[in-house]
């Protein structure tokens, strides 16, 4: 049906079996595999792929695969089709009221949770070797050109998604206060041995918590950085955002992030679940969450983790940064 007019009566049994709205309703706010989906409605497989079917063909639903695995998400544009799109915007406010939502979110609440806290194990046992792994860069270069994005300033700043340290080390002296956030226990550990003997008369707080759920409070940041972070990240918007709200006004926000590449092997051996970012993306997300003032530098430097094989790996990245608005 995507791309042709669908009938009122085509419309109407779309959206009038109570399955469907309730996989809406959790695909409005998550992206999520078929099996996790299949989890949080506590149905079949193959009575939910079936379903699956019809919101496809209907162009609700948007996916990205990672490996065999499909990554599904309510499409942006939800039906292209007049008829489904005006029935879409009277049903979307209503979706929390079907009977069986309650349940199906405490199922995904969950599921969310054993998620975070996989790929949190998947860096607490990487976090001795990482950066042998993946702690390689052709210069440094880059981390250099994204703290002279903030510094000369002294404030309270963090590194979002720290891992080892890596981004943090050339800001001890230079800022007062430096929150090391990162969900694996296991790097903020190896982070911590590797800079409080350095700390120069930088406060350092080290706080283990998820990027787009940040330990921070709002509005307490002069600056911010986030080294080869985003691309390990579900939801490249929360994230985003989730940055903006602990930022004071008028503070920045600076990314260090791997273009698109073709290195698979990164997913298993490193935890990406994206093959780099395309920098209009990253872009869209720091425009939606109010960013002001962004702007996209190419990086002299280059990405050089450890392949399995041995093969040379040679990774372009890029640098982005935006500024909440000053009041």
């Amino acid at each position: 049906m995507s791309g042709t007019k669908t009938s009122l009566t085509a419309a109407l049994k779309l959206f009038g079996d109570g399955t469907r709205l309730r996989m809406l309703a959790l695909l409005k706010g998550e992206e999520l595999t078929v099996g996790e989906l299949t989890r949080a409605l506590d149905l079949s497989q193959s009575r939910v792929s079936n379903h699956l079917r019809l919101l496809r063909e209907a162009g609700l639903l948007a996916e990205r695969h990672r490996g065999t695995t499909c990554h599904l998400r309510l499409a942006a544009n939800p039906a292209a089709d007049d008829m489904l799109g005006r029935i879409w915007q009277g049903l979307d406010g209503e979706l929390e009221h079907i009977p069986e939502h309650s349940a199906d979110l405490a199922r995904l609440a969950r599921i969310l949770a054993e998620r975070a806290d996989s790929q949190a194990e998947f860096f607490n046992q990487l976090a001795g070797e990482w950066d042998y792994r993946a702690g390689d860069f052709a210069s440094g270069g880059g981390r250099t050109r994204a703290l002279l994005n903030l510094f000369p300033r002294r404030g309270a700043f963090a590194d979002i998604g720290c891992g080892t340290g890596y981004m943090s080390l050339p800001m001890l002296g230079n800022v007062n206060e430096l929150i090391l956030v990162d969900s694996s226990a296991g790097m903020l550990e190896v982070a911590k041995q590797r800079l409080d003997s350095e700390s120069r008369g930088t406060s350092l707080d080290f706080r283990e918590g998820d990027c787009t759920a940040l330990p921070i409070d709002d509005g307490v940041l002069d600056g911010l950085v986030a080294g080869l972070l985003l691309h390990h990240i579900d939801d490249l918007s929360l994230a985003v955002s989730e940055m903006f709200r602990c930022l004071r006004p008028g503070g920045s926000a600076v990314v260090l992030e791997l273009a698109p590449h073709n290195q698979t092997w990164m997913r298993a051996e490193l935890g990406d679940l994206h093959l780099g970012l395309e920098p209009r993306d990253v872009a869209a997300a720091f425009e939606r969450a109010g960013f002001v003032q962004c702007t996209l530098d190419a990086v002299d430097d280059r990405y050089r983790p450890s392949s399995p094989s041995g093969e040379a790996t040679d990774l372009s990245m890029f640098l982005f940064r935006g500024t909440k608005p000053a009041q």
